[in-house]
């Protein structure tokens, strides 16, 4: 797949790879996708916490991201696919092999429920240890918010939120014991800022929408979601909204003074709430 042809979200972050290798269906525009990360040793209670976050979202209509690594990854898959929610996994490496190899029947489970795996890298290219760092990046590009559940002190979920903060995305962190080594990271991402949250419900709430779009609303192109916009999203909405012509990018950068990568956040927040509307990288009501 060429980057023109790559999900509007991950098309626009700062470094989108350059193609994408795909078996499934990517999610399409109009979906609202939201990444459940965490680390491949993870306790019960957190993998309890995954599936019931990627469960009861995917319930909702979201399409669940995340990595097919062991531990929270499988959990957030394995949640989303109870209710045969979509679920897109990103590897860190080459098609068609599946890394690891104990989740190929996982893998198969996802496909089969029109989700996606996919991943920058050439057929059969190795899962050298560098990959996974940089398939982060795609794992929060195709997301509009990031769920950390479990992230030690070195962990590929902090390198994932991390990316995820200069994408524009939101960034949720589930807290546990302060004294456990596999939430020194979460920790340390609250106090960075990332949003603290202990229920599916508060992800809702905390971005703006009073509930999400189900999943036949959303093949049907329809939406009942209610909004509370935020000041950038409302500003971006209110520019593009008083001309009287479509706005590129650009011109949307100049008139808000936002930075280039909020405004994009913005307008795909928008486009899938269905206030803008985008045609040849154009932008209108």
């Amino acid at each position: 797949m060429k980057r023109e042809n790559f999900p509007r979200v991950l098309r626009e972050i700062p470094d989108p790879p350059s193609r994408l290798f795909v078996m499934g269906s990517l999610p399409q525009d109009e979906e609202l996708t939201i990444a459940v990360v965490g680390t491949r040793k993870a306790t019960g209670a957190g993998l309890k916490s995954a599936e019931r976050f990627a469960k009861e979202l995917s319930q909702q209509g979201a399409v669940i991201i995340s990595g097919l690594a062991m531990g929270i990854d499988t959990a957030a898959h394995e949640g989303t696919l109870q209710n045969q929610g979509k679920t897109v996994a990103v590897l860190g490496n080459g098609l068609p092999k599946i890394y690891p190899a104990q989740n190929e029947n996982l893998a198969k489970k996802i496909l089969e429920a029109g989700g996606a795996i996919t991943s920058e890298y050439k057929e059969n290219h190795p899962s050298y240890k560098g990959n996974f760092i940089q398939r982060n990046r795609i794992i929060s590009g195709l997301a509009l918010a990031v769920i950390v559940i479990e992230a030690p002190l070195r962990s590929g979920a902090l390198a994932t939120a991390t990316f995820a903060a200069t994408q524009g995305r939101e960034v949720f962190v589930v807290p546990g014991p302060i004294n456990h080594p596999n939430y020194v990271g979460s920790h340390a991402l609250i106090r960075d800022g990332a949003r603290l949250v202990t229920s599916p419900e508060e992800v809702i709430e905390d971005l703006g929408l009073d509930r999400l779009p189900t999943m036949r609303e959303s093949t049907k192109g329809e939406s009942s979601v209610k909004l509370k916009l935020t000041t950038e999203e409302e500003l971006v909405f209110m520019k593009v909204k008083v001309q009287n012509f479509p706005l590129p990018v650009d011109k949307i950068v100049e008139l808000t003074k936002l930075d280039p990568q909020i405004v994009n956040s913005s307008l795909a927040s928008l486009i899938i709430r269905g206030l803008i509307q985008e045609a040849g990288g154009l932008y209108t009501i």
